[in-house]
């Protein structure tokens, strides 16, 4: 058996009459070059049915075209509807999307770091809850963050959480209720989402009415989640008014409630936040803040690309919010 001879660069060069180097410019479209020598180039690369190395150009040129998501869950609306806004962008602009989910699990989501930091993807855009992840403070490589501080030099795209948290408030105080709680994630999570709990004491305070926010995780089950609930409503059975932290958690909440025979909208009356396509086609009762999703994805690839093209200037950037009206507020 005759063993088929491996076509390499030098057999192109040979053949086109040119260097090896002119073809590799050929190839990575670098520099001037005639238009005859490089049809001369390509006829040979046909005549020798030379296919080049994909992975040896791709680290020629230090770019993959592959780009990572690391988020917590895709079981949550809006984490969801963002990993598919953000893949269909980036497939429209030729780039790969790797996606993971690194729910409390901080190892996964250095693990996609280190694809970074060794030059396998392009760029990461991320919106996990882990904590604590010292990389992020050391790199300087693409990286955009969703919703989420993880470094002082990484850009951050998130609503506008103060003016949610103040449209959600304001409409419960609107409504009637005197006694308001709301849910969000605990402190120690350095997130945007504290302005939303910031929005929510200024205006209590401002109403004088003493505020109340419960600490609810995102990484634990729904069944620990309406233990913290249980909790709320033997707590404070006066409550007639919850703005809570994402429409999960508000139906949650309104389930929770039926069994402390609390009746929404009639004696509770409940504001969620997120407002995903998802959550409005199965729950258009809720009453909601409204992120704009497709624009946060928009946004998070304009800001990627910017850092992967070298740009050192790439700011934060935060988005207008809409309440949703509907019939549980």
């Amino acid at each position: 058996m005759v063993e088929k001879k491996t076509i390499k660069l030098d057999d192109v060069a040979e053949l086109a009459g040119v260097s090896k180097t002119t073809v590799s410019r050929v190839l990575n479209n670098r520099g001037y070059l005639s238009d005859k020598t490089i049809k001369k180039v390509h006829d040979a690369m046909d005549k020798l049915n030379y296919r080049p190395n994909v992975i040896a150009r791709q680290l020629f040129k230090q770019k993959t075209n592959l780009v990572a998501l690391v988020f917590p869950t895709v079981d949550n609306p809006f984490f969801a509807e963002l990993e598919a806004e953000l893949e269909k962008r980036f497939d429209q602009l030729g780039y790969r999307v790797l996606m993971g989910n690194s729910q409390n699990n901080p190892a996964k989501e250095q693990d996609y770091l280190k694809l970074l930091l060794n030059h396998q993807v392009d760029g990461l855009i991320v919106g996990s809850h882990n904590q604590g992840i010292s990389e992020y403070q050391k790199t300087t490589r693409p990286i955009v963050s969703i919703e989420r501080f993880v470094g002082k030099q990484i850009p951050v795209v998130s609503s506008d959480n103060y003016q949610g948290g103040l449209l959600a408030v304001q409409r419960l105080l609107n409504d009637g209720c005197k006694h308001i709680i709301h849910t969000n994630y605990p402190i120690n999570l350095v997130s945007p989402n504290e302005l939303r709990q910031q929005a929510y004491e200024d205006l209590m305070n401002r109403h004088h009415r003493k505020p109340i926010t419960y600490s609810v995780s995102f990484d634990v089950s729904d069944e620990e989640k309406e233990r913290v609930f249980r909790k709320m409503f033997r707590e404070h059975p006066e409550v007639d008014g919850i703005f809570a932290d994402n429409d999960t958690n508000a139906s949650l909440i309104i389930r929770v409630g039926k069994e402390f025979n609390r009746h929404v909208p009639d004696d509770l009356k409940v504001v969620g936040y997120d407002g995903a396509n998802i959550t409005r086609t199965l729950s258009p009762e809720l009453t909601t803040i409204q992120q704009p999703i497709p624009e946060m994805a928009t946004k998070a690839v304009e800001l990627l690309l910017q850092l992967i093209d070298g740009k050192t200037d790439v700011k934060s950037v935060t988005l207008p919010v809409k309440m949703i009206n509907s019939t549980t507020a």
